[in-house]
């Protein structure tokens, strides 16, 4: 592996900065990389060449102010379910395979602002509706620690192209995880900023998603904490394209006290000794590092779960997807439709309890300002997992017990490994605040500052 290929984006910008090494070189290193090991894992589904060294050598002969930007030069992915300028946002199925976008997404729009170098889309499951990353578009993508179990989803092609070099930083989204759930499974980091910080805009239709968009959030996936904190910056900040998109400061007033709840168990299901110990284990490197820590249990978990499973599908029709997605796939989604059919309320309800959780939870985070738990409540499964009947749709939503939190509230979540076991990545999740996205950035700087993470490696095979 080309050494530029193990540095972090802000490491490479600095490195663009100050003459060490051209864009160009880094965006080299990076393309091959992708021909080097994406035959292995097919994280990356289309490679941007051409139009990725016209950037960089752009990138090379820019003016001193244009050099002194956050990520001048530097190389980024971009999930195939975000708009990027000229390439189809396929969304992981065949009908979409020619759905050019015309405009960049915002967020797009805004890391090549910064100077950031776009060089290849990522894969993705269809329609991004699984924990898991195949589709019959693109194929399989397969977790590069171990190509029996999950690479995760929905981002698993970008969690995996950046957990082996392939890219520094790249882009996805989140509406059950789909940033936070491959993070944790391919041992890198991800954010899920609050809903509302980072505009979601697409140029294709439907414009306008429903009510699910109220819990969905473009997100980052990185190898360090100090790169999503750079991108946050970079990506955050209103857009007239998503009304409910605001401007709010990334840090917010010092919290009185650095108080971290932990929380080692998650109504409905029993977590495996190693993710208590990991989350025990984080709890522990906090407390090193100043923090108060005690044990401590959310509100309503379960209810959050359920509120969060029955605004999702609330309008959810399996025969428009019939024409588009696999049978697989489709069964999939109206089985999690059913499980959360029982006590359907209506959508004024959810909303009202919505609020009522919020409320309970806001005032959790003003005794503790974050909360460090699991990311998954189970370890990597089997590929298609998901997918086999009669089990597939329960450790779906057994797996996202305390997923759900982050999208069902709108919460900022923030996903960092803490280490291996078994051949594993392992790691936390923590959350805080709507809106103090820094605190939860603060917490996962302090666990990966004492945790450290083997990262980027080479593709088992």
């Amino acid at each position: 592996m080309n050494e530029l290929c193990r540095h972090s984006a802000t490491e490479l910008a600095a490195m663009i900065r100050k003459g060490v090494v051209s864009s160009r070189e880094v965006v080299e290193a990076h393309l091959a990389r992708i021909d080097e090991v994406n035959e292995s894992i097919n994280a990356v589904a289309v490679t941007l060449t051409d139009r990725a060294l016209v950037a960089a050598d752009a990138a090379d002969s820019a003016d001193a102010a244009a050099r002194a930007r956050p990520l001048h030069g530097v190389p980024f992915t971009i999930k195939e379910n975000i708009d990027c300028a000229g390439t189809p946002t396929t969304q992981g199925v065949p009908a979409f395979a020619q759905a050019v976008a015309s405009v960049d997404a915002p967020i797009v729009e805004r890391m090549q602002a910064a100077g950031a170098v776009p060089i290849a889309r990522t894969n993705l499951p269809e329609l991004g509706s699984r924990l898991d990353t195949d589709n019959p578009l693109h194929g399989r993508t397969y977790n590069p620690w171990n190509r029996a179990v999950t690479p995760g989803g929905s981002s698993g092609g970008e969690a995996a192209a950046i957990a082996t070099g392939m890219s520094p930083i790249g882009l996805g989204n989140d509406i059950g995880g789909s940033v936070r759930n491959p993070a944790y499974c391919c041992g890198i980091a991800a954010i899920k900023p609050t809903v509302g910080r980072v505009p979601l805009v697409t140029s294709m239709d439907p414009l306008d998603g429903g009510i699910a968009f109220e819990f969905e959030s473009d997100g980052l996936l990185a190898r360090t904490i100090e790169d999503l904190r750079t991108g946050l910056a970079i990506i955050a900040g209103r857009h007239p394209g998503d009304p409910k998109s605001v401007d709010v400061p990334l840090v917010g007033p010092p919290p009185k006290a650095m108080t971290a709840a932990l929380v080692t168990s998650v109504p409905g299901v029993v977590l495996p000794d190693v993710i208590v110990r990991e989350i025990e284990r984080a709890g522990e490197m906090l407390a090193a590092q100043g923090w108060r820590v005690e044990p401590a249990q959310p509100p309503e978990l379960e209810n959050v779960v359920r509120m969060w499973g029955q605004v999702l599908t609330t309008d959810f029709s399996a025969e428009p997807l019939e024409a588009i997605a696999s049978r697989s796939v489709v069964r999939l989604m109206s089985g999690f439709a059913e499980y959360f059919d029982h006590d359907r309320r209506t959508l004024d309800r959810l909303l009202t309890e919505r609020r009522r959780l919020r409320r309970l939870w806001s005032a959790f985070f003003a005794e503790h300002i974050v909360c460090v738990g699991p990311t998954w409540t189970c370890r990597q499964w089997p590929i298609d997992s998901d997918l086999v009947p009669g089990t597939g749709v329960e450790l779906m939503v057994d797996s996202l017990r305390f997923v759900a939190p982050g999208n069902g509230l709108g919460i900022p979540g923030v996903a960092v490994p803490t280490g291996v076991h078994d051949g594993l990545p392992t790691g936390v999740q923590i959350y805080a605040d709507l809106f103090r996205d820094d605190l939860c950035l603060m917490a996962a700087e302090c666990i990966e500052r004492a945790a450290g993470m083997a990262i980027p490696i080479d593709p088992v095979v």
